[in-house]
């Protein structure tokens, strides 16, 4: 014999119930069964909002006991044939208005008491099983018991323990003689030794059909659901869960506790100890596998699934009184269970210092309010504390029977979640290891489950979800380069990144599921207005793992919320100069705050562009190296000025150009005036181990006094046709020494100095073409012959490769 149970979503409606019925009907062709179901989907929810508003004098349950009514007879009119329905229709009537008069006794009364919200609840069980057993019966033999004549529970009406004794002998009795291939019952309801209705707890249904196994010894018991099956985790929550094909009971029971509401918990307890296997299944997919759950399973993964509880509320009593006084434990938990207050996390430290408990959310001002009561003497001698109340908490936990066979999943647990900025405030383990809990903030959840499925069961494939400032050159070349890359990044780096977050300095789009690459100019153009602070918040509020701030811009308004990130733990990667050349204290504290919230803060394009020069520079220091000396050209900008300006062009036509190719800032001025190379050797000095400030550095600007007091680029192109003769003059004098001009940065003893100098044919920056940078360290390896880093130094591509390279980084 086999049991099935359906859910209430499984029996929603008309077109729901066809799929039960083909169900029922082509497993009865081998087995005699047993179907068990629940109310039809949210009956339940609303026959107890009908019994709240009666009580409450509210007339507005009339209208929800209407609405339930012809939701039951509109059932009854698609499923079953005609000439049934009279029986079907006159029986449904009489149980509505048996309902009906309860109300009314309610709403007179102004009263609600356990035992009559019990008996409404009841109705929806009662309603939903006798219906589809009729239409089951217009198309195969089927029979139908009330589980009222069969289980006798207590008169914890809400939650009635079970009468075994008596309920397997009434099971036994009764299937013993029921010579019905299919018999319906409905879930949830049983009665007590007086006669009168109970019920088994939300969810109970499920504990119904595994009570009836259980008395019948079956073959198996299957629970049908909306799902197809248990999963790694909450696939609402994480997109990337999937299906465990076989979990024991014991891990099952973790995760339901846990909350994966695929089964009620107790459910397990009575098929367990007959070792009778249970199927998950989905109704509307009935091909898909589902779930075994068994008492041995085939798969030795040591961690079987993620689940958490949200709502909890962390109670903490804490004292120097309690240390080394037998019984603090003992009163506190009698007092809790006295006033059936549930424990759902218990951890203790050795110090016996403290008790934290956690609690759902419901119950922490009773809790609080019992606690204080409990310990008043002690608190009022200052042994102990107030009780102090931590809400807006969840459960997370990791389960699996083979967990304690592995060495560092603990480590691996925690790890993971620190680096993703959880904020842990409690953890409890038991000593058979089937479970690793911890309890952090409920904003934190979502991150926190994906961050550790991640981490257990994809395979090793690391989401990085990117937040976007600033899409003119470089940023556009660099969503082109993402959109292309990412086939290859996933299948040779096991990396998905996804862009969430996009704006420019007018608009901003966001979307959790990623931005569609190929269209994220029309996404953007329909956004809404942005701010820095905007933006920061929406993307605090996303609370995504593995979050990167990308900065494509060189705007110092941008470069001044890099803390704010770096503070959420979230990585920053700029091409933007400004925050590295800022004041030191500045530039100390980002690389600490970067330290310290374990956020990646990565800028090699702020010096050469895609060459590997700040990478370099950091492993010769890392590896123990001094630098003594550096001498670089690291204007790719200026080195194109100077490349193609001679006698034959103009110093406004060659600048002109390089902008329009896009190596200069969007303000030219920035980079002729020396200020960018300034930043760039303040950079490299700072990186090499040396405290310097911007205004430290010696500046030979060639600029004319009148070029570099424009305020804007009209005026500032201006005066480059104005001071043409000074701009030949410059190059005649260089040429007239067979020399080239070369804008050269220069570091040694501790100062730096930048300006254009005249460079000779010998010279390793004579040759340097186009806009190739070059960079030249001397340190205690390369004391005589310096390391040399060269290649193209400016242009969007290869500043966009960089801002790509330093993403990379951030997964390392």
């Amino acid at each position: 014999m086999k049991v099935l149970k359906f859910g209430g979503s499984s029996v929603a409606n008309s077109e729901n119930i066809k799929k039960v019925l083909s169900i029922i009907e082509k497993t009865s062709e081998t087995s005699k069964i047993a179907v068990i179901v629940s109310a039809f989907g949210k009956t339940t929810n609303a026959l107890i909002e009908g019994a709240n508003l009666a009580a409450a004098k509210n007339e507005d349950y009339k209208t929800v006991l209407e609405k339930l009514e012809a939701h039951h007879f509109k059932v009854i009119s698609d499923l079953i044939p005609s000439e049934n329905q009279p029986e079907v229709i006159e029986y449904v009537k009489e149980l509505f208005n048996h309902l009906e008069t309860i109300y009314e006794g309610c709403f007179l009364l102004q009263e609600l008491t356990p035992k009559t919200l019990a008996t409404i609840s009841s109705f929806g069980e009662l309603l939903s099983s006798y219906i589809i057993a009729k239409a089951a019966n217009s198309n195969f033999e089927t029979g139908y018991k009330d589980s009222r004549e069969l289980i006798i529970a207590s008169d914890n009406y809400l939650n009635a323990s079970v009468n075994f004794a008596e309920t397997n002998k009434n099971i036994e009795a009764f299937f013993d003689g029921n010579q019905k291939q299919v018999t319906l019952l409905p879930g949830f309801v049983g009665r007590t030794i007086e006669g009168k209705t109970t019920t088994l707890g939300r969810g109970g249904s499920d504990y119904t059909a595994a009570i009836i196994a259980a008395a019948v010894n079956a073959e198996e018991l299957q629970i049908w659901t909306d799902v197809s099956g248990m999963f790694t985790a909450n696939p609402s929550v994480v997109k990337q869960a999937f299906p465990i094909p076989h979990i024991s009971y014991h891990e099952a029971m973790e995760l339901s506790h846990f909350g994966a509401k695929v089964i009620y918990p107790p459910t397990i307890q009575p098929v367990l100890k007959k070792e009778i296997p249970i199927w998950i299944k989905n109704t509307f997919k009935p091909e898909e596998e589902g779930t075994l759950i068994a008492q041995e399973t085939s798969n030795n993964k040591p961690v079987k699934g993620i689940s958490h509880i949200e709502n909890i509320t962390l109670i903490t009593l804490e004292g120097s009184g309690m240390v080394g006084i037998p019984g603090f434990s003992k009163r506190l938990f009698e007092a809790i269970s006295f006033h059936n207050i549930n424990i759902i996390l218990i951890t203790q430290a050795s110090s016996e210092l403290s008790i934290c408990i956690g609690i759902a959310d419901e119950d922490a001002q009773k809790a609080k309010a019992v606690i204080d009561e409990t310990f008043e003497f002690e608190i009022e001698k200052q042994k102990v504390n107030p009780v102090k109340l931590e809400q807006d908490l969840c459960i997370i936990a990791l389960v699996g029977d083979n967990m304690k066979n592995h060495q560092g999943l603990s480590g691996q647990m925690f790890s993971s979640l620190g680096k993703n900025n959880v904020n842990i405030r409690a953890i409890a383990q038991g000593s058979t290891e089937k479970n690793i809990s911890a309890v952090i903030n409920k904003s934190d959840a979502k991150k926190a489950l994906n961050t550790l499925h991640e981490q257990f069961f994809e395979e090793k494939i690391k989401q990085i979800n990117l937040f976007v400032t600033g899409v003119g050159n470089v940023g556009e070349r660099f969503l082109a380069q993402l959109d292309q890359q990412k086939k290859h990044l996933k299948n040779n780096l096991k990396l998905k990144v996804r862009v969430i977050g996009l704006s420019n300095s007018r608009k901003m789009v966001f979307d959790e599921k990623g931005i569609d690459l190929k269209n994220w100019k029309e996404l953007l153009e329909n956004g809404e207005p942005t701010s820095l602070e905007k933006f920061f918040n929406k993307t605090k509020e996303c609370n995504l793992r593995n979050s990167v701030f990308v900065d494509n811009t060189a705007n110092q308004a941008v470069s001044e919320v890099y803390e704010n990130y770096l503070r959420q733990s979230i990585g920053v990667v700029t091409c933007n100069k400004i925050a590295c050349a800022s004041l030191l204290d500045n530039y100390k504290t980002l690389k600490e705050v970067s330290r310290r919230y374990n956020a990646p803060f990565l800028f090699e394009t702020n010096v050469g562009a895609g060459l590997p020069i700040i990478d370099t520079l950091k492993n010769l220091i890392n590896s123990g190296d001094r630098v003594h000396k550096i001498q670089a050209v690291l204007s790719g900008s200026l080195n194109f000025v100077f490349n193609n300006f001679n006698e034959k062009s103009t110093f406004h036509d060659v600048v002109e150009q390089a902008q329009k190719e896009g190596y200069t800032e969007p303000d030219p001025k920035i980079d002729l005036s020396g200020v960018d190379v300034a930043r760039k050797i303040l950079i490299l000095a700072r990186e090499s181990g040396y405290d310097l400030e911007l205004s430290d550095i010696s500046k030979n600007a060639f600029l004319p006094e009148e070029s570099l007091n424009t305020s804007n680029n009209d005026d500032f192109y201006t005066s480059l046709t104005k001071n043409e003769a000074h701009f030949q003059q410059i190059f005649k004098e260089a040429n007239d020494k067979n020399c080239r001009l070369k804008y050269v940065a220069e570091f040694a003893d501790g100062k730096a100095n930048v300006g254009l100098q005249h460079i000779p044919s010998d010279h390793p920056f004579y040759n340097l073409e186009g806009s190739d940078n070059i960079v030249l360290f001397f340190t205690d390896r390369y004391p005589e012959n310096p390391l040399i880093i060269k290649g193209a130094g400016a242009g969007a591509d290869v500043t966009a490769s960089g801002i790509f390279a330093d993403i990379i980084r951030t997964t390392k």
